[in-house]
């Protein structure tokens, strides 16, 4: 373990920033010290992800991370990929061409499934961080999470939870927000109850966000809105239905993509700092997403012991992409040339119906609680790739001078052209147990049988790699199997044991047929072992999670044939996790994560200008071995709060062969939060406190940078 993280855990420490979301008992003039403050470690709340039984993360026996509502705003996330980066061991980004990349416990991209209220779209490029405005919490389950979700999650699973309708008579909230490069946010929330007296009753809510901002990046201009409305009907005592609805727009001029490397090429990235914020894409670049959200959802109270739910949904969403995508220097760093044009459409709508019911009962004498239900959907998507990739280049340009041209002057080129047609169809059962084997000790098990079914349409030249239709089925059965001990009230030790199934090419959702013709699901299995406690009299709570994850059979180039692949690879993560916080007193909060993760390849060739090379030993590409946050909080005045925080990223290989990496990082932040009166907050910010240049993704030849130092103010108020 490098001493320069270790130090940085150490003294550092782990933090919280503290936030008034929470309904204020409290005067104009006085803040209750005694509150608790928001945290990310959360012990005794009921989960979502972890489990279908209702366990909170304590009864879980696995590492689950939580940032619900209070800690998305103690945290001042603005969207998503904020959101995830303060979980334990989580390193995101969000590269146009990579979606909403995300690094975990030694798996990237397609290998973490991110879902959005239980629901996944099975591929990764639907992925883009979304303003976290709309959304009331977001979860993470570490490790193989098949048997709760569907094919894939080897490295672990992300739900985002959207904000419903509640039965509060009526709450208002609403943000203004101002900072660097004219970003900026205007947000309003509302939440009214529509009826009132004796059932049926009935209760709306409306979350909008509307985002702008000029990019730090030159010619970088984006805008997004996230609307996300609900109706909350109590038809009867036992009986309520909720209907839900979400539009996201997103909308992005001349997507950076990255910043070419300094020549020569050595072990370590570098770039020209004084061109750090040069955009090479066209002027007409254009990253566009369009995404709709319908869910029927019924909740039954059958009795005290049995209850039902019936999620009935649809998602359609719209990528466009309009982009010049790869940049290099000449071997004197003058010039800058350009390749790789891209004019892409992806056309993709999920339709489906999960059914879940719950039941408590006696076991042989024990208490046990049941989960089972049925899963259906369908999930198509049309792909219009129009490439314009070149081993020459496009142009060749003076960075210090250049005109950046508009897309439509790039030879080759043609519209959109709809080239294949993919549908996956998934019919899965489920069902999870937990029995309660003695007071303190309850065995945990489940298991999910899924039925995947995949039928592609070509639209363009028929080949023998490349047919007219083709189609797979796969059947994978995976499942956990767990022990919780309660040491004492408030401490525990777990051990798990838990499997995954990984489709061919990450997914199918757009797997071509040389990548699925001969090619079984990789799998996945995991051991791990850790403990959640309390301490100090329950001033602080932390929790410890060691695990091995083996991924096998994923595709590798076939040792004796450079041009086909088979499935022989192998990849070994082994790791610890660690969270904590603490209140030192009733002003002073601590809190903080590290993850340490040693990934590589146990079995893994790939092809090299013909030759067949062996990546043994390798790490995977963008995978660093440690992740560390922390924060510090400070309340010195009942209307007056300060912080800081802190987060480590080591540094991460671009490529297979470990030659080219981008180095390590450290961020600092700081805010100084004024609260006018109990319902209103004025916060100050700084980002990037040291103004640290670095690579939040590294791939190829480009370095993904990451934002400057940037300041901004807010204005949160609810009533």
């Amino acid at each position: 373990m490098p001493i320069k993280t270790s130090s940085l855990v150490l003294l550092v420490g782990a933090c919280n920033l503290a936030w008034a979301d929470e309904p204020l008992e409290l005067s104009p003039v006085a803040i209750d010290a005694t509150v608790e403050k928001p945290s990310g470690l959360v012990l005794d709340q009921p989960i979502k992800t972890g489990s279908r039984l209702g366990l909170t993360a304590r009864e879980t026996p696995a590492s689950v991370s939580v940032a619900d509502r209070a800690v998305i705003e103690a945290r001042g996330a603005k969207d998503t990929q904020d959101v995830i980066n303060t979980m334990t061991g989580v390193n995101a980004s969000a590269n146009p061409g990579y979606g909403g990349y995300v690094a975990y416990r030694g798996f990237t991209a397609g290998q973490i499934t991110q879902l959005y209220n239980g629901i996944g779209m099975s591929y990764a490029s639907a992925n883009r961080p979304v303003d976290a405005w709309i959304y009331e919490r977001v979860e993470l389950i570490g490790g193989p999470s098949t048997f709760l979700y569907g094919a894939g999650a080897v490295g672990g699973s992300i739900n985002y939870i959207t904000k419903l309708a509640s039965r509060d008579e009526q709450t208002v909230e609403g943000r203004v927000r101002y900072g660097s490069y004219d970003s900026s946010e205007l947000a309003i929330g509302v939440n009214h109850a529509l009826t009132s007296g004796p059932d049926p009753r009935h209760f709306a809510r409306l979350d909008v966000s509307r985002t702008h901002g000029n990019g730090y990046m030159d010619r970088n201009e984006r805008e997004a809105t996230s609307t996300a409305f609900s109706i909350l009907s109590d038809l009867s005592e036992q009986l309520s239905h909720t209907l839900a609805l979400e539009y996201q727009e997103d909308k992005e001029d001349s997507p950076y993509w990255g910043s070419p490397l300094l020549n020569p090429v050595g072990d370590t990235m570098h770039i020209d700092k004084s061109r750090r914020f040069d955009n090479y894409n066209v002027a007409d670049g254009r990253y566009e997403q369009r995404v709709r959200w319908l869910r029927s959802i019924i909740d039954y109270q059958i009795n005290d012991s049995t209850s039902l739910q019936n999620t009935l949904y649809h998602y359609d969403g719209q990528r466009d992409y309009r982009n010049l995508e790869n940049y290099r220097y000449n071997a004197s760093n003058s010039l800058v040339s350009r390749y790789s044009a891209f004019l892409q459409r992806h056309d993709q709508q999920v339709d489906g119906n999960r059914f879940e019911l719950r039941h408590d009962n006696q076991l042989f004498g024990l208490r046990s609680q049941w989960s089972a239900g049925l899963d259906y959907s369908v999930n198509q998507q049309r792909l219009y790739p129009s490439s314009r990739f070149s081993s020459a280049p496009y142009d060749t340009i003076d960075p210090e001078h250049f005109d950046p041209g508009s897309f439509a002057d790039i030879p080759g080129g043609a519209g959109l052209k709809k080239v294949r047609k993919h549908e996956v169809t998934t019919m899965a059962g489920f069902a999870e147990n937990r029995l309660e084997l003695t007071e303190r000790l309850a065995l945990l098990s489940g298991l999910r049988y899924d039925h995947l079914h995949m039928e592609v349409t070509n639209y363009g030249a028929v080949t023998p790699t490349s047919p007219a239709f083709f189609q797979r089925t796969w059947e994978p059965v995976t499942g956990r199997i767990g022990l919780v001990y309660a040491l004492t009230p408030t401490a525990n030790v777990y051990v798990q044991y838990s499997t995954a199934a990984d489709p061919p090419a990450g997914s199918l959702a757009s797997a071509t047929f040389s990548q699925t013709q001969n090619f079984d699901l990789a799998t996945g299995e995991q051991v791990e072992v850790g403990s959640k406690f309390d301490f100090l009299e329950g001033r602080g709570s932390a929790t410890v999670a060691a695990y091995q994850i083996v991924r096998k059979d994923f595709a590798v180039t076939d040792p004796n044939n450079p041009t086909t692949t088979i499935q022989a690879g192998q990849q070994t993560s082994n790791g610890i996790e660690l969270a904590a916080k603490l209140q030192v007193t009733q002003a002073l909060l601590v809190e903080g994560n590290f993850a340490y993760v040693d990934a590589q390849y146990d079995e893994f060739n790939e092809s090299v200008s013909g030759r067949v090379v062996s990546r043994q030993g390798n790490t995977p590409t963008n995978v660093p071995n440690h992740v560390a946050n922390a924060w510090l909080s400070y309340e010195f005045d009942p209307r007056w709060q300060v912080g800081m925080d802190a987060r480590y990223v080591a540094s991460v290989y671009a490529d297979n062969a470990n030659t080219l990496k981008a180095p390590s990082y450290t961020l600092y932040g700081a805010f100084a939060r004024y609260r006018v009166d109990a319902n209103t907050a004025l916060t100050l910010r700084v980002r990037n406190l040291t103004d640290e240049i670095y690579a939040k993704q590294a791939y190829g030849t480009l370095y993904y940078m990451g934002a400057p130092r940037t300041f901004e103010v807010g204005v949160d108020t609810r009533f």
